[in-house]
This record gives structure tokens, sequence and C-alpha cells, in this order.
């Protein structure tokens, strides 16, 4: 069954015609293959595109700066070193003698360089492959973003139960420009997307697997159940939201929301099955371990990321507190003091990371407000060489602008009023979830109006701007023929308009493709996809 049908918008009423496990838990595609099939084939399109020509531009550009010597520093010594003030020209020449030998203060959690410095490090395994080399400290980035397309079609398919609208979120996703200019750069942000989604993933799986639990206990006449057994999928989650807050900080803000979120999931399913004492049963059972289950481990991962910085004796900061042992502390013994002085040390040093983050004001051309990044009012120029005689014009351009599609962004503005109304009316979760990933990644960043910020902050909450447009499609198509709902003339309408907007997006990345890829084309082509004066010269919007 590949339905393009979107499951009741609600529970229906217990005694509707349908089992209880039908009624909260809807089947999934059959056969099964059909979905991995999609998700296979979908995150391999993704994978060959985000790879070739991978290792170009030959230099370290942009960010890369900080994120892949970092990696390195990870990778060599356990903790973030120092470099020196070429290092970025002694790389292009393939000298690693860059280090200066002492730690370096960095301002986000290592998660994320230790990913790129994995990919970098399997990378010079390879017969054809080099470490420290620009493939190398990109193939990470490039990976994940596939993974993430893949994880992206699964979601889909739990959400919709339909293979169409599910392959479809991953396309969307695939060919957004911002997702693929940082899935092939070594920053940070694209392994942030990655945890945040394959948490939020975590919990929607637990979603189902806890309601297929409470109709087997209804069924079988327990409706008072208490415990529903080991939720794996909720500890899992709990990893994965650890992961992203380790390698960066934004990420709290999605474990605070879904970890509401979960809770509020199990409230709903026991009302729906009618359970009695339904309050005390989910606080106890319900909410409290999922506390632990996911604020805890999160945190337990988190500490985890640092073992690098606590075994290392050179890690920044990582003697002060044995240097600054005055009040309190001067009366331990030495024995305590050897496990506390690492943890207050670890402490002062993300002080002073917080005081940077807070502190970041200064003006940069291509910094944004958030409310500029749901329009792409400002992209970031990370690469541009005019120099470029290659081309067979007379002036060539080579440029890579990380720049969100305007065809995926700017639809999904009306897809989220979609979703809006879908939740006032119908309450429906899918809307609210969507809504939600959209809000935890992007309302916080406006209690921060003086700090200095670019558009690929937005990237966390981009899968969720793709499941609102498959939403939105699936809404518009309506229902299958064999359901009593089904009207033929919505689907002849709503078929047309899904076919109109992934031609749009598959034809949209097409034609930014030469911009965001660094490819040479002639000056007069590069201007031609500078539709804004922002595009050109970022916020400053002038020469």
């Amino acid at each position: 069954m590949t339905t393009t049908a979107l499951p009741p918008a609600t529970d229906p009423p217990a005694g509707a015609g349908s089992s209880l496990r039908e009624r909260l838990v809807p089947p999934m595609p059959r056969p099964p293959y059909l979905g991995w099939l999609a998700a296979t084939l979908v995150g391999l399109f993704a994978f060959v595109i985000r790879m070739l020509r991978l290792g170009e531009p030959g230099e370290i550009y942009f960010d890369e700066t900080y994120y892949a010597k970092d990696a390195f520093g990870l990778r060599t010594y356990g903790v973030e070193h120092e470099t020196v003030e070429n290092a970025d020209a002694l790389l292009a020449q393939g000298n690693h003698d860059i280090w200066t030998g002492t730690g370096d203060f960095v301002v986000h959690p290592p998660m994320g360089k230790w990913m790129i410095a994995l990919g970098d490090y399997l990378w010079g395994l390879l017969p054809f492959g080099a470490a420290m080399s620009p493939t190398g400290w990109r193939v990470a980035a490039a990976v994940v973003g596939a993974l993430s397309v893949v994880l992206l079609v699964r979601l889909a398919l739990r959400m919709t139960r339909s293979v169409l609208l599910a392959a479809s979120a991953g396309l969307v996703l695939a060919l957004d420009g911002l997702h693929f200019t940082m899935s092939r750069i070594a920053m940070v942000d694209i392994f942030l997307m990655f945890w945040v989604l394959a948490g939020f993933t975590c919990l929607v799986v637990d979603r189902d697997r806890m309601r297929e639990r409470i109709a087997d206990l209804t069924a079988a006449g327990q409706h008072a159940a208490g415990w529903l057994g080991f939720r794996g999928w909720r500890l899992a989650a709990g990893l994965c939201f650890g992961m992203a807050c380790a390698t960066k900080w934004s990420a709290l803000f999605y474990l605070a929301a879904f970890g509401l979120l979960t809770v509020a999931w199990d409230y709903g399913a026991r009302r729906s099955a009618g359970q009695r004492g339904v309050p005390g049963r989910w606080l106890l059972f319900d909410a409290i371990p999922a506390f632990f289950a996911t604020v805890g481990v999160a945190f337990v991962v988190y500490l985890a990321s640092w073992i690098g910085w606590f075994t290392s004796p050179i890690g920044w900061g990582r003697h002060w507190a044995a240097e600054n042992v005055t009040g309190i502390w001067a009366r331990l013994p030495e024995p305590v003091l050897a496990v506390v002085n690492p943890l207050r040390s670890l402490v002062h040093y993300h002080a002073e990371m917080m005081n940077f983050h807070t502190g970041l004001s200064s003006s940069h051309d291509y910094a944004s407000r958030p409310w500029e990044w749901i329009i792409m009012r400002t992209p970031v120029a990370f690469f541009y060489n005019g120099d470029e005689t290659t081309c067979g014009a007379a002036n060539c351009s080579r440029a890579i602008l990380a720049i969100g599609s305007p065809a995926v962004w700017w639809l999904s503005i009306a897809a989220c009023l979609v979703m809006i109304g879908w939740w006032v009316t119908y309450r429906d979760w899918r809307a609210g979830a969507v809504l939600l990933g959209v809000a935890a990644g992007w309302l916080p960043w406006f209690t921060y109006p003086e700090r200095t910020m670019f558009v690929f902050y937005a990237l966390p909450m981009l899968p969720f701007l793709a499941l609102a447009i498959v939403l939105a499609l699936g809404l518009l198509m309506g229902r299958d023929a064999d359901d009593p709902q089904y009207s033929p003339r919505r689907r002849i309408v709503g078929g047309v308009g899904y076919g109109v907007v992934m031609l749009l997006i598959v034809a949209n990345f097409l034609f930014f493709y030469p911009v965001l890829s660094a490819q040479i084309i002639p000056y007069e082509q590069w201007a031609d996809r500078m539709w804004f004066d922002t595009w050109i010269y970022g916020s400053s919007g002038s020469g």
C-alpha cells in the first residue's frame, strides 16, 4: 500500500467500527520493504550529489578554518589545539605541522568536531583517500547529510503512513540548497540537525510503541495499566539529544520542547484509551521516567563527549581549578580535589564559552536576524572567486552561496500556516509536532536581538519545514479511493498541485546548483542567480 492519504486527524471515538489498536496506531504501509526501498534510493541520490566534486574548492573556506583544524587537533591530541597563523596556507600545501604546542579555547562542544575527525580518519584509510585533505574533512558532513535524508523518509513514513509522501519529504530535504551546502563543508551544523532529527524520530517511534502497548493492555481488560514496559526508543532519543547538545548548545531548545511533547503524547494516549486515574499514572509512570530517559541520558552523553579534554594535560583551562584553590575548596583533601577540580575547571570553561556567546555582537556583512531566515533575505557567501578564466567567457565566477532553495523555504511559509489551521481545527498531533519543531529552532533566537547570527542557524528546523510541505500536500490530495471521504475531483486537483510543487523544488535546485557547488560559470550566469542585492552584498545591501 503506497497510499497518499493521511490517517485521521484525531483518534476516532471508541466503537467507531475499528479496533482500539487501529484507532491508536494506524497500520504502516505494506509491504514494509517499500518504505525502506524509498529511503535507500532517495538517500543514495542525496549522497551521490553531495559527494560529486566534494574536494572543490581544494582549500579551507569560511568556518572550515576553525572546525577542520579543531577536528585535526582532536584526532591528534584529544583536544582542540592552537595553530600557527599561516595554518590554512600550510594545509593547502599538504604541510600538517601547524601546531603551537598549547590547547585552544573553543566556543562549541566537541562532538561535531569528533565526527569531522572520524570522517577524515576513515577517508584517509581508503586507497584513493588522503587524511587532512579537503575531501577528508568534508566527507563526514556529506555522509551525515545523506543519512539525514534517509532518516526523514522513515520519519515521514511513520507520520503519514504514505510511501509517496515519505519519499517526497526526503527529496525536499535532499534538494534544499542550505542542506546541500552545509553537507559539503566542514562545519558542525549538519551534525546538529541530524541528531535533533534522530532524537525526534526516536520519540515518534516510541509514541507508536507506547500506544500499541496501551491498546493491547486495554484490550486485555487492564484499563488502569501503569508501567508500560521498557522504553528503549525514549532512551535512544535521550542519547541523540545528548549528541546534539554536545555539538551545539542550541539543541537544548529541542531537548526541552520535545521532552515535554513526548509526555504530552503519553497523557493523550491514556485518555484516548479510556484509562481511569490518568493524571497520577501519567506522572508516576510516564513523566518522571521520561525526564531521566531524555534529560538525564542527554546530560551523561554530553559530559562523556568531553573525555578527550578530561584526559589531556593540554586542554584549555584544564588546570584552572588546581590553580585557583581558594575558599571552601582549599579545605578539601587532595583525593577529593582530584575528582572535583576537573569538574570545576569544566564549569569555568563553560562560563567562558557562555560569555563569548552572549557577548558576540560584532558586525558581519552576511549576518541576519531570525525573521530573515524563513524568507532567505541574507544568505551567506561561503566562497567566491571572480578571477577564474576557464568558463569560455570574458568574466567568470565561482561561488558557494549558502542559501535555502526559495521554492522550499517560501512554500514552507504557506505550509506552516496550513499546519496552524490544521492544529487549531483538529488538534492533529503531526501538525503540532511540526510546528513545535519549527518553533524550537527559530523562536528562541529572537530573544538575542544583539547577537551576531547567520542563516545556517536555521538548519535544524529545515526537516520540520519539509514535513510541513508534504503534510500540506497530503491534505491537498485527500483520501484514497477506498475511503468513504474519497473525492475524485480533489484527488485530481491535489495531484496536479503535488506535481507542480515537486517540479518547482527540483527545478529550483537545478537552477541554483552552479552557485551551490563552486562550478565555474560566466559572470552573467552567476548574476542571473543573484535575485536580490542582499544575496550579493549581504545585510549591507550595497557594494
